[in-house]
């Protein structure tokens, strides 16, 4: 399926080339006192808490990005940028079977042999025994609580599921009251299981299967003998849809859609969806809900690229409720589609060949960072359960310090590890390596060191830095712009091992550490496109 990424590294909400948006359409922040009359202005004011929001029509012979920078330069806006287009994070495989198969729930308890096969086979022969979210371990304390309101963030939720309806949250003013009437006055008409933001109504039928597979992993029932389990046996599941039945969806409606579920009063929100720019207006309302203690996981999306360098959004938004999900596969090892971040993706977990629920009664198996986020969901929900509500930073910090390092993960998550339900829940500080401190780091000036601008065809050249008595060494990358999937930058230890490959646009990079004093940065390219290069000054270390 298709990740919208913007290839560069975005500092402001205005910075936005290369990001799909919604064809001649702005999203605007007006300040509180002003209306879209008063500045002389015509567009459609967007309903929702979280400010004073509107969206703007742009004539085809009016420029998008000149009306913006006008927009912005107006004393009554505190913002205007492009109203992005989203997208499902997760790719479709073919099941073998549909049957009740618990036993093929490798993400709940991995056996080693116990992947079901897609389209594209398994990871390998046999699995890693145990690499999994200790899900049985956990269930041994809680399988969960109704009253855990989740809200899936989706192309909706198929509500009459066998396996999902005796989880789904009913709103019962309006399934109690007048249809066509807003019984419970929160604005809403007939949102009896949640709402329809991409088709503006009260029902979000899932026509897409990408929402209730997600919905599935979370919470399909237990012990009803009907195809499989979710992570929680009990929760509230509140199907909100803003992605339509292809699988899209924009700034706009996500807003709207995490108004919604703030105003509801959900517990967690997960949303297994990424791709536009950064979005002001987009974190805006994800810090609404921080401020009112709701958890918001996140894919860390599917184009296996560096989020450090790359940001992916809103995985990549830094704000303390956000947990950003990569995803690993049966072998204990990082999906090879997979995102991540040594200092922007937080745990990983299951998400290569996993079998949940799809509309009609059906199963299916799924890839991607898209089912590895439900995954966490779940576990958090369990979490919730168990504990009682909690500060969503708090969760995050012991989501992250209960999970199991791996190398597979050492390099490629703020933790280091993939996530473990039971030692979560039983509040177990797990051992890992040691890590840099992040604010120890010294910065050194070391001879130029770049290509020349533009780069040659076939140019291998390389440079080592020793930084006597180090313990660890990073190199900062002043300005780069290279072929993506072509030309490398790469990072490499004292011992040769690959630590980071680096590839795009950007500016002031800190790579990846490596343990030890001495780094190399060495610099490939291919025969074929030659951008201008890269320039590297500067070194950073911690005694």
């Amino acid at each position: 399926m298709k990740n919208i990424l913007w290839a560069g590294i975005l500092a402001t909400s205005t910075v936005w080339a290369g990001a799909e948006y919604v064809p001649g359409e702005i999203i605007v922040k007006l300040k509180d006192q002003s209306s879209l009359k008063s500045v002389g202005l015509r567009g459609q004011k967007l309903n929702v808490d979280i400010g004073n929001f509107a969206i703007l029509k742009v004539d085809q012979k009016s420029s998008v990005e000149a009306t913006i920078e006008k927009l912005n330069n107006l004393p009554d806006i505190e913002y205007a940028e492009p109203n992005y287009i989203y997208h499902a994070i997760g790719t479709k495989e073919l099941a073998q079977t549909t049957d009740p198969d618990f036993s093929k729930l490798w993400g709940l308890v991995n056996t080693g042999n116990n992947e079901p096969s897609g389209s594209r086979g398994n990871s390998s022969p046999r699995g890693i025994a145990g690499a999994d979210i200790n899900a049985s371990q956990a269930w041994t304390l809680t399988k969960g609580d109704r009253n855990i309101k989740i809200a899936v963030i989706d192309t909706g939720v198929d509500y009459n599921h066998r396996d999902l309806s005796a989880n789904i949250w009913t709103n019962q003013a309006e399934a109690n009251g007048t249809p066509g009437v807003d019984d419970d006055g929160n604005g809403y008409i007939d949102d009896i299981h949640g709402y329809d933001f991409a088709n503006d109504d009260g029902d979000p039928m899932d026509g897409n299967g990408h929402g209730t597979h997600c919905a599935g992993t979370i919470a399909a029932e237990h012990d009803n003998n009907y195809q499989i389990a979710g992570v929680m046996a009990e929760a509230s599941i509140v199907g909100i849809k803003f992605l339509t039945d292809s699988g899209s969806g924009s700034t706009a409606n996500a807003i709207r859609a995490i108004d919604y579920a703030t105003k509801i009063g959900v517990d967690i929100m997960s949303n297994s969806w990424g791709g536009g720019g950064y979005s002001q207006a987009l974190k805006d309302a994800i810090v609404r809900a921080e401020q009112a203690g709701i958890v918001f996981t996140a894919a860390a999306g599917n184009s296996a690229s560096d989020n450090n360098s790359i940001p992916h959004y809103p995985s990549n938004y830094d704000v303390s409720n956000v947990i950003s999900v990569a995803a690993h596969n049966y072998n204990d090892e990082l999906a090879s589609f997979s995102c991540y971040g040594s200092r922007t993706v937080h745990v990983a977990a299951p998400g290569r060949n996993i079998l949940s629920t799809t509309p009609g009664n059906s199963t299916d198996v799924y890839s991607g960072t898209s089912m590895a986020t439900p995954h966490v969901t779940g576990v958090i929900g369990l979490y919730l359960a168990y504990h009682g509500k909690s500060n969503p930073k708090d969760i995050r910090d012991a989501l992250m310090s209960s999970s199991v390092y791996a190398p597979a993960y050492g390099r490629k998550t703020i933790s280091g590890g993939r996530v473990d339900a039971y030692n979560f829940l039983t509040g177990v500080v797990t051992e890992r390596p040691e890590r840099p401190d992040p604010n120890a780091w010294r910065a050194t000036s070391v001879a130029v060191f770049e290509t020349a601008h533009p780069y040659p065809n076939g140019m291998r050249i390389s440079q080592t830095y020793n930084v006597p008595g180090a313990k660890f060494v990073r190199v900062v990358v002043d300005e780069y712009d290279i072929e993506v999937n072509y030309d490398f930058i790469r990072i490499i230890d004292a011992q040769g091992s690959v630590i980071q490959s680096i590839d795009g646009k950007g500016q002031n990079l800190k790579t990846d550490y490596v343990d030890g004093d001495t780094v190399t940065v060495e610099f490939r390219s291919d025969n074929s496109i030659n951008l201008w290069g890269f320039k590297i000054t500067e070194v950073e270390y911690i005694q």
